[in-house]
């Protein structure tokens, strides 16, 4: 062997040291595309906040979540998961979003995702005094002590890359109609709907642009279903003599919002720097589910899975209630206000499909 080999097949030091820079940024950008799912709202993707705190809105009990991974209740309001999970697992993350009060994960689970949605909740702040549930602004606040636990484990410019590289989802709003407005006497006296709906999304715009302020940057605002097609809002029709069909006023109010929403994203994609957000809407999806039940696989959609399906949720739907139906794969809605799982995954399908497609 010549004497000088082995020094030319030695890689200078200099050379080394690009080698691994460059492998380095590489893994950077790679683990930075989406590398954590944030979630803010509402029981449509409450992963089971409301288990820890003092309310009567809690479904950490069976048979919720009984098709969920090791058919364990979690205070997710279906049967098994949400659509933030099934998101969360179409960007290569965890299958399913912990909830952030959930005291068996901790800050190495939740920077890959991280939920701060409370059932009950909604943009007003009075919505979330109805059944004593975590108003917007405590979720923002839970957020803030997540991003100090973040930067402690992870570094703090590793913890800024993941914040800023997230997608955050924020799915509100049907409660503050349907709970609050039409249901508590305050709001109607102080707001006709339109001017209602025009307060609420002053809220959405002030909370939206905190969450920048904050480092967010890609960022989704899922608008409102077609909550008169609800099983609750059916059965109130029917009991109200209207017949056993959708209240088509809520659901106008509810296309009128979604318009704004829309309006709302535009806006803060030209005014923001650097921001990234999409619309997403149930609303056409889960009404031609409803409409056409058969043709996704469903036996119906006037009423839900659990109990009597006319009005129950939460401890209206225990396991010993005998009406239960036996494969909630048939039904479009789990309880009275909130989908199967099935209907999630339909809805999340469409979403990674058509919504946030453009950050996968």
């Amino acid at each position: 062997m010549c004497p000088n080999t082995q020094k030319r097949t030695k890689m200078p030091y200099y050379k080394k040291y690009i080698f691994l820079l460059i492998l380095a940024l590489l893994s950077f950008q790679t683990d930075a595309k989406v590398p954590a799912i944030i979630v803010f709202g509402d029981s449509s993707v409450d992963a089971g906040n409301n288990n820890h705190i003092s309310t009567v809105l809690k479904s950490n009990f069976e048979p919720y979540g009984r098709d969920f991974y090791g058919h364990r209740p979690t205070g997710r309001f279906s049967n098994g998961r949400i659509p933030t999970d099934f998101i969360s697992e179409a960007f290569g993350l965890r299958p399913f979003v912990p909830a952030y009060l959930d005291p068996s994960y901790n800050i190495g689970d939740f920077a890959q995702g991280v939920c701060f949605a409370s059932a009950g909740t909604g943009y007003d702040n009075t919505t979330s005094d109805v059944l004593n549930v975590i108003p917007l602004w405590k979720e923002v606040e839970y957020f803030k002590d997540y991003q100090n636990k973040l930067k402690a484990y992870a570094g703090t410019v590793k913890a800024n890359s993941i914040i800023a590289e997230a997608l955050y989802i924020i799915s509100i709003g049907t409660n503050d109609f349907l709970e609050n407005y039409y249901t508590m006497p305050n709001r109607r006296s102080q707001y006709t709907i339109d001017q209602y709906q025009g307060f609420l999304l002053g809220i959405a715009e002030q909370f939206t642009k905190e969450l920048y302020q904050l480092g967010a940057r890609k960022i989704v605002l899922t608008g409102l279903p077609p909550m008169g097609c609800l099983p609750l809002e059916r059965t109130t029709n029917f009991f109200g003599g209207n017949g056993d069909g959708c209240m088509e006023t809520y659901n106008t109010v509810a296309l009128k919002f979604n318009g704004k929403l829309n309006g709302l994203v535009k806006k803060l994609n030209g005014e923001l720097h650097g921001v990234s957000a999409v619309f997403s809407s149930p609303y056409y999806t889960l009404l031609q589910i409803i409409r056409k039940p058969s043709v996704f696989g469903f036996e119906t959609a006037a009423v839900a899975c659990c109990a009597s399906g006319m009005f129950e949720m939460g401890y209206l739907c225990d396991r010993l209630n005998p009406f239960t139906c036996t494969d909630a794969n048939k039904y479009v809605f789990w309880d009275s206000f909130h989908p199967t799982e099935k209907t999630n995954r339909i809805i999340s399908d469409y979403v990674i499909k058509n919504v946030v497609n453009g950050f996968l």
